[in-house]
């Protein structure tokens, strides 16, 4: 699971696997409204189940990653199936644990109040990801697919390295993020390895493997196996958050709608009209 220490990187680590052990050694923080509401519920604690535990968790990107990692870590040498729900993870742990090990959270907010450009740019990547959420669990509900509690989750989580760079190496965030609004045409991916000398997907399903993330979650949100509805349904969950993000009128809405609506197998003005309605 994540670690403890505080980490601040400001030039780029010369491999994958040095990326990956300096983030899973350092402590994640939360959303500061997470952390109260934690510490307000532990007041209740014997009134409180997974259900209201879940909802609270997956309100925030970061801390779902914390409590899917901690249940990883739980599950290694038990007899017993993947969590690939927050809430199966709170199951496995139990109400009190939680608290125990979850109280007194780190906060985002502390943790860059010296850097509001950062701070500003984690805030976007965190709505991105909590719209895209919202988009992926209306996909997978008109399909109906049996596993939309995991497309959600994996949706949330699909850009988590990218809030954990910010966190801990904002100044290279802030050069990707520069470079890009200087060229429209500067892919992510370009940008990153010319930044950080690795592509954060691949820090991404490195530290999945890690902390011992579900197998289904690790694959969903593996845009390589693309042809895979489930897949489908967060990559361009994804894709329509970052597009999004922009305003309605972006170059690149015209694909997103007509992807989607070869998913959900609706004409292009139907699938408008339910996008509107999604968000």
């Amino acid at each position: 699971m994540p670690g403890t220490a505080r980490l601040r990187i400001t030039r780029p680590l010369p491999t994958l696997d040095a990326w990956v052990n300096a983030f899973a050694s350092a402590e994640i923080p939360v959303l500061a409204e997470t952390a109260a509401e934690i510490n307000s519920l532990r007041e209740l604690e014997d009134d409180v189940d997974a259900h209201q535990l879940t909802g609270l968790v997956t309100s925030d990107p970061l801390m779902s990653l914390k409590v899917l990692a901690f249940a990883g870590e739980l599950r290694r040498g038990r007899l017993t199936n993947d969590t690939e729900t927050v809430t199966a993870a709170l199951v496995l742990m139990g109400i009190s644990p939680f608290f125990r090990n979850f109280s007194d959270q780190p906060t985002l907010e502390e943790r860059l109040a010296d850097n509001e450009e950062a701070l500003l740019g984690l805030s976007r990547v965190l709505q991105r990801a909590e719209r895209a959420s919202r988009f992926a669990l209306s996909f997978a509900a008109h399909r109906a697919d049996p596993d939309a509690a995991v497309i959600t989750g994996a949706a949330l989580l699909h850009d988590f390295a990218e809030m954990l760079l910010w966190v801990h190496a904002p100044d290279l965030a802030l050069e990707i993020a520069r470079r890009q609004a200087a060229d429209s045409t500067l892919r992510s991916a370009v940008a990153q390895r010319e930044v950080l000398g690795i592509e954060l997907h691949e820090l991404e399903q490195a530290l999945m493997r890690r902390w011992h993330l579900p197998a289904l979650l690790m694959r969903i949100t593996d845009d390589k196996h693309a042809r895979d509805n489930k897949v489908r349904c967060v990559y361009l969950a994804v894709r329509l958050a970052r597009h999004l993000a922009h305003g309605w009128d972006n170059a690149a809405l015209p694909d997103d709608l007509h992807d989607i609506a070869e998913l959900l197998n609706l004409n292009p003005t139907h699938t408008l009209k339910l996008l509107h309605e999604f968000d």
